[in-house]
């Protein structure tokens, strides 16, 4: 009570003024940028330029829904499942307007993270990274799953042996251990290990392997089309397309690949959001076309079988092995190209998050020779390839639909609090028809959310439950952001320039 000079300073620079304003207290977007690329003991090489980046988001985009997914959701919507992608593309459309507007303007690996920390505070960008972690993560898993069933495939047409049920399926689908699910994600962590640039190289032969096969099956398989296919156009009704729909809205969760890429890029103001658009055009239009050409081949009914739908039918439309066993061959490729793109995403969001206190600093360190996060990689990659071997595709998938929805949805909100709070800030890229495009795509985001299963919330739920007790457990005493030592300004505005 006698001194009340220097100590209340000292005070407010040491105590948080309340937990509520710890809670919502937000990221500046200098200090984001400037903070880019830096990890535990290095930091990340910008070497990635508009190609790569538009090759991460469709490697990590194309062949999920086509390959994996569509076996899936052809029994929810019958022929109408080519509707339920275009509904699935519109959302993903509106969404990914905002996260062009956001990359540009906020270059940084965390994706929605980041943008949710900059604009709605550290527990709403914790929310969105956990979410995140179920996006990406889980969706490695599910890939993963329907690689094992392409691989048997490919083995069953070239030497005539196939992995046995019990080392091929998880527990539930008939199986006891998926070992082919997890041998791959194993292998994308080899891949990455070596560095951005590397993994890049690798993901773009990937890629084109696997729109050659997309093209090959379209020329073949249309061959077999039957008008009669699509008689019944929309069998179970809206709520089936949009059933379908949201379950295929985990067949687009790549385009937002390259966002978090932002710290590896050369110029990443000026070409994520050049990537991410180009990226979303080139594969909504393939998907739309091959699910057309698969279903006027195959009656619907007959979907429910086997993930590896297309490679039957190109057996079937033909008569021989041999092109569904290439098909077969190149969807193994193509699969691949996913689990190693969604992985490396992953990696790089825990890396943001690490950076900023609210996760272990293991995920922010940085090998100094490959300049990778080693240590991140080799967890993540255990975690997702044990997850892909004990958990069947279907439950997989839906819940990295819901995880991506949300996640997306706030990226919506992010890009208006944005333009409201920051409006003089340079954009490379702007939203057009702001707010409305963006409430938009938050409404669509919201309605494909109400179109999952009942235990898919309750998964969803669960896993929300135990991510705000990790944050408060953990995260929310070590922030960086609320640290005392660490000022709320960034401390080298010239980073930026130099990056």
């Amino acid at each position: 009570m006698l001194d009340q000079g220097a100590p209340p300073q000292n005070r407010t620079a040491t105590v948080p003024l309340s937990a509520a304003a710890r809670l919502m207290r937000r990221k500046p977007v200098e200090r984001l940028v400037a903070e880019g690329g830096q990890g535990e003991g290095g930091a990340l090489r910008r070497s990635l330029g508009l190609w790569q980046l538009t090759m991460i988001s469709i490697g990590a985009t194309l062949g999920t829904g086509i390959f994996v997914v569509l076996g899936e959701a052809v029994p929810k919507a019958g022929p109408a499942v080519t509707l339920s992608f275009v509904i699935a593309g519109l959302t993903a459309l509106f969404s990914a307007l905002s996260y062009a507007e956001l990359a540009g303007t906020i270059p940084v690996a965390g994706s929605s993270y980041s943008y949710a920390y900059a604009t709605m505070g550290e527990l709403i960008a914790w929310v969105c990274g956990w979410c995140l972690v179920l996006e990406y993560g889980v969706s490695v898993a599910a890939v993963a799953v329907g690689w094992g069933e392409y691989l048997n495939e490919l083995l069953k047409g070239t030497i005539g042996v196939t992995i046995p049920a019990a080392l091929s399926a998880p527990p539930g689908d008939g199986g006891v251990f998926n070992l082919p699910a997890l041998i791959v994600v194993l292998l994308a962590m080899v891949f990455l290990m070596g560095g951005a640039k590397e993994s890049a190289r690798a993901n773009t032969i990937m890629v084109c392997v696997k729109i050659a096969a997309l093209v090959m099956f379209c020329a073949i398989g249309v061959q077999g089309f039957r008008s009669g296919n699509y008689s019944h156009f929309m069998p179970l009704g809206m709520s089936g397309v949009s059933a379908a729909g949201a379950t295929l809205f985990f067949s687009y969760i790549g385009f937002d690949a390259a966002s978090t890429a932002g710290e590896e890029a050369k110029n990443a103001q000026r070409d994520l959001p050049r990537a991410i658009m180009l990226s979303l055009v080139i594969v909504t239009a393939l998907y739309v076309l091959v699910a057309a050409v698969a279903v006027g081949a195959k009656p619907w009914q007959r979907f429910n079988d086997s993930e590896a739908a297309l490679a039957q039918i190109m057996r079937d439309v033909t008569g021989q092995s041999f092109w569904g066993t290439l098909l077969a061959f190149c969807a193994v490729i193509a699969i691949a190209s996913v689990v190693l793109t969604v992985l490396y995403g992953q990696t790089r969001i825990l890396f943001a998050m690490s950076r900023d206190g609210l996760v272990p600093k293991v995920f922010s360190r940085v090998h100094p020779r490959s300049g990778a996060p080693r240590a991140n990689t080799v967890i993540v990659s255990l975690f997702c390839g044990v997850l892909a071997a004990a958990i069947p595709l279907g439950q997989l998938a839906d819940a990295t639909s819901i995880g991506t929805l949300f996640a997306f949805a706030l990226v919506n909100v992010a890009v208006v609090v944005l333009r409201r709070t920051r409006p003089d800030m340079h954009r490379t890229f702007r939203v057009p028809l702001s707010p409305v495009l963006p409430a938009v795509g938050f409404l669509f985001c919201v309605w494909m959310m109400g179109s999952l299963s009942t235990v898919t919330w309750v998964v969803f739920g669960g896993w929300m439950a135990v991510g705000l007790v990790f944050y408060f457990v953990y995260g929310y005493r070590r922030s960086r952001l609320a640290a005392p030592s660490v000022p709320s300004e960034p401390t080298a505005p010239s980073a930026p320039s130099e990056k």
